[in-house]
């Protein structure tokens, strides 16, 4: 039997994203599972690394119950992360370059060395650097935000764009911090790190365990998005996003008009 054209597919996605176009879910017409969809999702990543791009890191994906309801899926997934998808702290970004983008504040870990699967959490600051406020700006190539979950993982998880406020040292705890996402001053969201897999150290755990099992072992120096603290916002023209999370500190940045 003749499998997905797990190429074929990368390359619908990638031109989706390239041209800020959807297209129609894929995998109901072309027969996609996880497993075939994750391969979707490394031809997909090494099409932008043959253009140049550098993988800096992984994300996680619908790791809070808000955002399995927001999308309408129930199993937490993973993605990659490449040099040019970040922006700096404070930074601009167009909207155009979209199709209908969203925000999210996050919790970002820098490793400091080479975590391994199944690596009891108790031992995470050992491998973790720093940590930080982040925000996310996610945008599925699928018309509508509307995605099975094979769907979301071949497009890598909605990932587009992301910025990392100040890195400071690990606290004794992340699992209860509370966390606002404002937009032009407003506050348009408010949770915890608790919605973060109960604890976003937790989340880079499934991170770890997740990705080894498509041979994938994260690195040292390497970016980790836990997954987002409340459900995503559209992001207008103009807007001006701020995440604040509870002795981490701030993060930012601005859609152009």
């Amino acid at each position: 039997m003749i499998g997905p054209d797990t190429a074929g597919i990368a390359e619908r996605l990638g031109v989706a994203a390239d041209t800020a176009t959807a297209i129609a879910q894929l995998a109901a017409e072309t027969g996609l599972d996880v497993d075939a969809a994750y391969a979707v999702q490394t031809a997909l990543i090494q099409r932008r690394l043959d253009r140049g791009e550098r993988l800096i890191g992984l994300k996680m994906g619908l790791t809070s119950k808000a955002k399995m309801a927001q999308v309408g899926v129930d199993e937490v997934i993973w993605g990659r992360l490449t040099d040019t998808m970040r922006i700096p702290d404070g930074g601009t970004l167009d909207p155009t370059a979209f199709i209908h983008p969203r925000v999210e504040p996050e919790v970002a870990f820098l490793l400091d060395r080479l975590p391994e699967p199944g690596e009891p959490v108790g031992d995470f600051t050992d491998a973790v650097r720093a940590v930080a406020p982040a925000i996310e700006v996610i945008d599925s190539r699928y018309a509508n935000f509307t995605f099975s979950l094979p769907d979301v993982i071949a497009d890598n998880t909605s990932a587009a764009a992301f910025t990392i406020g100040p890195w400071s040292p690990v606290p004794d705890g992340l699992n209860n911090l509370g966390v606002l996402l404002e937009i032009d001053g407003r506050v348009a969201q408010v949770g915890s790190t608790a919605a973060i897999l109960g604890d976003p150290r937790r989340a880079l755990d499934e991170g770890i365990r997740l990705a080894g099992r498509h041979g994938v072992r994260l690195r040292e120096g390497w970016v980790f998005l836990a997954g987002a603290a409340t459900a995503a916002v559209p992001l207008k023209p103009g807007a001006h996003v701020r995440a604040v999370v509870d002795h981490l500190g701030t993060t930012s940045l601005r859609a152009s008009a």
